[in-house]
C-alpha cells in the first residue's frame, strides 16, 4: 500500500511539472540561490571622514575630549560576517578627512543579509579606549542586503544623524564627557554595470538591464536619475515633485538635495550650507581669513547636534562657489541702504546671476578687513560678515581674559548665522548688555548662547534651553527656512 501511495505521488509531482512546462505557468520557489548571478558577490565598507567631538564649553563648565594631554591616535576596526579587519592607527589627529580606509568580504551569494559591526578606538600606551559613535551602545551594528543595497540598524534611512553617518552624541551626551566623535561611511557591494544598483532590484524592482549602467537615467522624467532615488528609498519608476519635497524641512528641497549630494547632504536630515568669501591680503600682509581651528569649532557645534555645516571655503574643487575679494580696508556698510557689502555679495555670490540655485541652499558668510559700521553683522536674510580687523583687536582689547583667536572668530562668525536662523527674542543682545558691570548682562545669563552678547567671543554654541528660566532653546526655535525670504 505504502509503494502505491509514492508511486501515485510521483505521477502527480510528474504531471504537474509537465503540464507547468506545457502552459508558461512560472513556479517559483522560496529560496533563491544566487542574488547576483552576473557577479560574485563582494561586500565592502568604506570609512569616508572621522572627526572628534573634542570642545570646550565654559558656558556650561564642560570639556569633551578624547585625550587629557595629546591629540586622539584613532583607528577603526570592521566586523563583516564575523571577519575582522582592523585599519592603521592615525598619530595624533583629531580629525580625519581622507582615511584611506575600507574593508571588503566576499559574501555568499545566496544570503541576503551581511552583518556589519563598526568600532572607533583610541590607541593609548594604557589600554586602548572604545570611542562613542552610536546612539546607545559605542560601536555600531547593521545588517545590509545585497538584494536592496540598503542597510539597516543602529544606522538607517530617515536617521536624524543621517544615513552613513555616526553620531556619538545621540545618546544625549553632548555636554558629558564620553568620548563622542563622528564617522562617515558608506557600505555598497560589487555590482557587474556598475551604476550600484543591486541586481536582484534591477531585475524585480526596476525592470531594468543588470548589465547597462542606469546611474544617470530619470526613467520617471522628474530630473532625478535612478540612483539618487534608489540610493534615498524613491521609486525611480514614479514621478515625485522633488522641488516642493523637503522631509527634514531645512529649506533644502529634493532637487537641491540631489544637487548637492556630492558633498554629502541628507534629504532626511539638517544640512546647513554656507559659502565662506574672504578678502585678499592687506598690502602690509594681514588676513582677512577664517581660521582653519575656527571651522573646525564651528563643524564640531553644529554636527554633534545633528545640523550637519556644509562650509563652502573653496576647498571643493572646481564646484566650489567660494572667493577670494579685492582687500578694501574699509568696507563702506550702512543700515538699511544699498552699499559695498551689498555689491560684494551680488558680484561674487550670485556672480551676475540673479536666478542663481546657490540662493536657495547657501547662506553667505563674508570675512572682511573692517566694516565702516560694526565689527560683525546680518545684512540680509541670508548673508552675514565679521571684520577680522575687529576680530584682532578683540583678542587684544583684554589681555587678561586670555581669549582664545579660533573661539573669537567661530562665536562670531556663528552668532551672524544665527542671525539667519531668525532668533527671537535674543536675550542680552542689546547695548546694555556688553558688559558685566552693566544689569542687562547679568539678567541675560541663564540664556548661554553666543547670541547673547554675553557669552560671545567666548562661547562657540547656541543655547540648549535647559536652564529653568530667561532661557531658550536655540536648536529647536531655528528656523532653517528664513534664510530664503527676500528683503
Amino acid at each position: 500500500m505504502k509503494m502505491n501511495i509514492k508511486y501515485i505521488i510521483c505521477i502527480v509531482l510528474v504531471s504537474f511539472f509537465i503540464v507547468s512546462s506545457a502552459t508558461g505557468i512560472e513556479v517559483k520557489s522560496s529560496y533563491i540561490s544566487d542574488f547576483d548571478p552576473l557577479t560574485d558577490v563582494e561586500v565592502t565598507v568604506e570609512i569616508q571622514k572621522i572627526r572628534a567631538f573634542d570642545k570646550d564649553d565654559p558656558q556650561v563648565h564642560a570639556k569633551e575630549y578624547i585625550d587629557l594631554t595629546s591629540d586622539p591616535d584613532f583607528y577603526v576596526k570592521i566586523i563583516i560576517n564575523d571577519q575582522e579587519f582592523t585599519s592603521d592607527i592615525w598619530h595624533d589627529t583629531k580629525y580625519i578627512y581622507e582615511p584611506q580606509f575600507s574593508a571588503t568580504l566576499n559574501v555568499p551569494d545566496d544570503e541576503e543579509f551581511v552583518t556589519v559591526k563598526i568600532q572607533l578606538w583610541d590607541s593609548n600606551d594604557n589600554g586602548d579606549a572604545l570611542c562613542d559613535i552610536g546612539d546607545e551602545n559605542d560601536d555600531v551594528e547593521l545588517s545590509y542586503s545585497i538584494k536592496t543595497g540598503h542597510w539597516t540598524g543602529d544606522d538607517q534611512l530617515e536617521d536624524p544623524s543621517g544615513y552613513g553617518r555616526l553620531n556619538g552624541c545621540d545618546d544625549g551626551s553632548i555636554y558629558i564627557r564620553d568620548l563622542d566623535c563622528e564617522l562617515w561611511f558608506d557600505i555598497y557591494q560589487s555590482d557587474y554595470d556598475g551604476d550600484g544598483v543591486p541586481y536582484w532590484t534591477e531585475v524585480n524592482d526596476y525592470g531594468t538591464d543588470p548589465e547597462v549602467d542606469n546611474t544617470n537615467d530619470d526613467i520617471d522624467g522628474d530630473d532625478i536619475p535612478l540612483k539618487w532615488e534608489w540610493k534615498w528609498g524613491y521609486d525611480p519608476l514614479e514621478a515625485d515633485n522633488h522641488r516642493n519635497i523637503d522631509p527634514e524641512e531645512d529649506g533644502i528641497d529634493n532637487y537641491e538635495e540631489y544637487i548637492t549630494s556630492e558633498w554629502f547632504s541628507d534629504p532626511y536630515r539638517i544640512d546647513l550650507f554656507i559659502e565662506l568669501d574672504q578678502m585678499e591680503q592687506s598690502p602690509e600682509g594681514e588676513e582677512c581669513l577664517l581660521p582653519e581651528g575656527s571651522k573646525e569649532l564651528l563643524y564640531t557645534a553644529y554636527d554633534r547636534q545633528n545640523v550637519v555645516f556644509h562650509l563652502d571655503d573653496g576647498s571643493w574643487g572646481e564646484e566650489s562657489g567660494s572667493d577670494f575679494i579685492p582687500f578694501d580696508s574699509l568696507t563702506e556698510c550702512s543700515w538699511g541702504g544699498y552699499d559695498e557689502l551689498d555689491q560684494i555679495y551680488e558680484e561674487y555670490f550670485f556672480h551676475g546671476d540673479p536666478d542663481n540655485w546657490r540662493r536657495g541652499v547657501f547662506h553667505y558668510g563674508v570675512v572682511i578687513y573692517q566694516s565702516s559700521i560694526v565689527n560683525g553683522n546680518m545684512f540680509g536674510p541670508n548673508r552675514f560678515q565679521i571684520s577680522a580687523h575687529g576680530m584682532e583687536w578683540k583678542q587684544g582689547q583684554f589681555p587678561f581674559l586670555h581669549l582664545q583667536r579660533d573661539i573669537i572668530y567661530a562665536s562670531a562668525y556663528m552668532h551672524e548665522c544665527g542671525h539667519t536662523l531668525d532668533f527671537r527674542p535674543i536675550p542680552g543682545h542689546n547695548q546694555g548688555s556688553y558688559y558685566p558691570w552693566q544689569i542687562g548682562w547679568w539678567l541675560a545669563r541663564p540664556y548661554k548662547s553666543c547670541m547673547n552678547y554675553g557669552y560671545m567671543y567666548t562661547t562657540v554654541d547656541y543655547s540648549d534651553g535647559s536652564r529653568p528660566f530667561g532661557d531658550y532653546d536655540d536648536w529647536e526655535r531655528m528656523d532653517l527656512t528664513f534664510f530664503q525670504e527676500d528683503w
